[in-house]
């Protein structure tokens, strides 16, 4: 069975590296191993995943299945090094990798759906109005720890995730499945894939809604300014508002060298969390629609040694409030002022991104493989309002002014603001030797705001036995700002257009180790040093207020071991441990948030008669809370799912059922000092799903 084993991943290896993978090799094989051997975002091209010039994970949807997943969140929190956290607007989950995890937004990691960001220009991250992203529709996920922007450009800072949507190859026939649990959450879903003639097809809807977990929040801000004022605004204890109504779509056509993707995301009445102000509202209510299209053409043998390929990409995104959102409750005092109706403000923005791309990869020198590239992306924030009932003072203290008006022309939160970037990089896969193989790229991005930043990286790999491959990697990344740090118009918050980018330089090492095809071992080891870091500053006296600056300064190492062992034939184990630390240099102290260990187990028990019985730990540990918080350190926790799930032969029913957080862990995510949460972010307790799936 050895032998069989290691004959299996040596053809898909070799496939994947030459860009074959468009159609399963096997489906049997797909089924057990998902074409995790493989990874495309390292490079730009599919390569074993053993030599990519990464440290890199694969899920792929055979375990998104397994661990009952249905969410990205519940998929990441897999991922060594990876911990999902979450801000109190809206609980907008919050990626940390190696000790990296911004607050309230999550800027430094860079998401993708198939290869294209899916990033906004207010926040420069996904955006606020997120209400989930679900994985009926994902074939998998790809995700690399460390920097990426020699590739990827801006905001490819602490990490990468692209999420490949399934397409014609994936999807052969039509899938409808229904999917009931906890928070009267239901879901419904249709799925196509197939050829009409020479145009292969794919297409994916998803209605679903939910009234969230509702966990409750004990003391919130609006609690701080009752004490303060003697006031009985705060709506705390009371519960998250976490409810929203979905829509999500998506077409993929395929025909000869041209593809055409398009997904729709439509989030409805999504609640506000802990509230946009850290004060809880139960019923005020966000919008988003978000629409994202590309257009790709490419050419494995467009000439003797040369591939080629194009891309056009579209964004659009718009969130509004259609009942203003409540900032603070009615009663609430705010200095002098009585709110007898509630602090009310309601912002919508509407953006537009386009970007266009090209590259070209030539082999004809032996040894080498060069890929070349250039794009262009214009980002326009084309529009802004901004309703409210106060005004701010110079000193940033609100002033009730009556009912909710349109401020737009008096005092905006944003007004329109555009940005253009061009970029040009290239890149050289060399094999040095047989053994060893030099990865050298170089990427050069041009803003129209803040000038140009250029960033390098180098990898060596390093085959050193059939089992054994040593990796040793250095790269820089950047950050882009975002529109709200450079153009907010807030006294308390003032954006800052001379802001530069953030800035990143990172070294890994890596052993990865498989002394049989059963067991595999991966350790990586990481350190990383950030400087410019973009943050909130006072302004000297005696101005007041603060203004968006960049004098954050920070060092991160920590290391991942890895584990997979398929212990019998229908057992299969993996798990990892990750330790990390990251120190603001300013102070010297620890940068907060994130964990310093994670541990994580997976079982996967095959049962006759097609039955699948999963199950997994994750224990996060070791928090502590940022300079001048003077709070406990955040609590340990350690949440355990169980998925049961009676696979299909092919067509048919498939049925499947998941108890998550089953022994009711109180686990709580950090939140900001200064006493407006002073409890943390509770997630939700034991809860659970049961789903039927049926293909045809």
């Amino acid at each position: 069975m050895m032998q069989t084993h290691r004959r299996h991943w040596l053809v898909i290896s070799m496939l994947a590296a030459a860009g074959v993978g468009a159609e399963p090799i096997d489906e049997d094989l797909a089924l057990a191993y998902g074409d995790k051997g493989t990874i495309s975002i390292a490079t730009g091209s599919a390569q074993p995943l053993r030599r990519a010039p990464a440290v890199a994970t694969v899920i792929t949807a055979q375990d998104i299945a397994a661990i009952g997943a249905t969410d990205l969140d519940e998929a990441l929190a897999t991922v060594p090094g990876l911990h999902v956290s979450y801000g109190p607007i809206m609980y907008t989950p919050l990626y940390g990798v190696r000790g990296l995890l911004s607050q309230p937004l999550n800027v430094q990691v860079l998401l993708m759906i198939n290869g294209q960001p899916m990033k906004t220009a207010y926040t420069g991250d996904k955006g606020n109005t997120w209400a989930g992203l679900p994985l009926e529709n994902v074939a998998r996920i790809e995700v690399i720890r460390g920097p990426g922007s020699a590739l990827y450009g801006a905001d490819a800072f602490a990490g990468v995730i692209n999420i490949v949507t399934k397409g014609p190859a994936d999807l052969r026939g039509t899938e409808a499945g229904l999917r009931g649990g906890s928070f009267r959450s239901r879901d419904a879903w249709l799925q196509h894939g197939g050829k009409l003639g020479p145009l292969a097809l794919a297409a994916y809807l998803r209605v679903g809604a939910t009234d969230g977990h509702g966990a409750t929040i004990t003391a919130d801000g609006a609690t701080r300014l009752d004490n303060l004022f003697g006031t009985h605004a705060s709506r705390a204890p009371g519960p998250a508002n976490l409810g929203h109504d979905a829509i999500d779509a998506g077409l993929d056509l395929g025909w000869d060298k041209w593809r055409l993707r398009v997904n729709k995301v439509v989030r409805r009445n999504a609640g506000t969390g802990g509230g946009v102000n850290s004060a809880l509202d139960p019923d005020s209510v966000i919008d988003m629609d978000r629409l994202m299209a590309d257009l790709g053409w490419a050419d494995a043998q467009l000439a003797p040694d040369w591939a080629a390929g194009f891309s056009a990409a579209l964004h659009n995104y718009h969130e509004q409030t259609p009942r203003g959102l409540v900032l603070f409750p009615a009663g609430v005092r705010i200095g002098p002022n009585l709110f007898p109706d509630g602090m009310i403000g309601g912002p919508a923005r509407w953006e537009r991104m386009w970007r266009v791309d090209a590259h070209a990869v030539y082999g004809g020198f032996q040894g080498h493989s060069l890929r070349i590239g250039v794009g262009h992306d214009d980002t326009d924030l084309y529009r802004a309002e901004t309703h409210k009932n106060f005004i701010l003072t110079p000193t940033g203290v609100p002033v009730p002014t009556g009912p909710v008006i349109d401020y737009n022309a008096i005092q905006p939160h944003i007004r329109p603001a555009r940005r253009d970037s061009n970029y040009v990089y290239g890149q050289d896969e060399w094999r040095v030797a047989p053994d060893w193989t030099l990865t050298a790229g170089v990427r050069h991005d041009r803003y129209s705001d803040f000038g140009g930043t250029t960033n390098p990286r180098l990898a060596l790999v390093w085959e050193a036995a059939y089992d054994v491959t040593a990796k040793l990697m250095h790269g820089r990344a950047f950050r882009a700002p975002g529109f709200s740090e450079q153009y907010t118009i807030n006294p308390v918050s003032t954006g800052n257009p001379d802001l530069k980018p953030e800035r990143i330089k990172t070294t890994e090492f890596v052993l990865a180790w498989a002394p049989s095809a059963e067991l595999q071992f991966n350790l990586s080891l990481y350190r990383l040093d950030a400087v410019d870091i973009v943050r909130v500053v006072a302004n000297p006296a005696p101005a007041t207020g603060a203004t968006y600056r960049n004098v954050g300064r920070l060092k991160g190492r920590g290391g991942e071991l890895e584990l997979r062992w398929d212990a019998l034939r229908q057992l299969s184990v993996t798990g990892h441990l990750a330790l990390q630390r990251a120190t603001d240099r300013a102070t010297g102290a620890d940068a907060g948030y994130a964990p310093h260990q994670h541990h994580y187990l997976r079982v996967d028990w095959r049962l006759p008669d097609q039955w699948l019985v999963s199950g997994q730990a994750n224990h996060v540990a070791d928090r502590k809370r940022a300079a001048g918080d003077a709070r406990p350190p955040v609590a340990d926790y350690t949440t355990v799912d169980l998925t049961v799930r009676r696979l299909a032969a092919t067509l048919g029913w498939e049925v499947s059922g998941s108890l998550r957080n089953a022994l009711n862990a109180d686990a709580r995510e950090p939140t900001l000092p200064g006493g407006v949460l002073p409890n943390d972010l509770p997630l939700a307790g034991r809860w659970f799903w049961l789903q039927g799936l049926y293909r045809f």
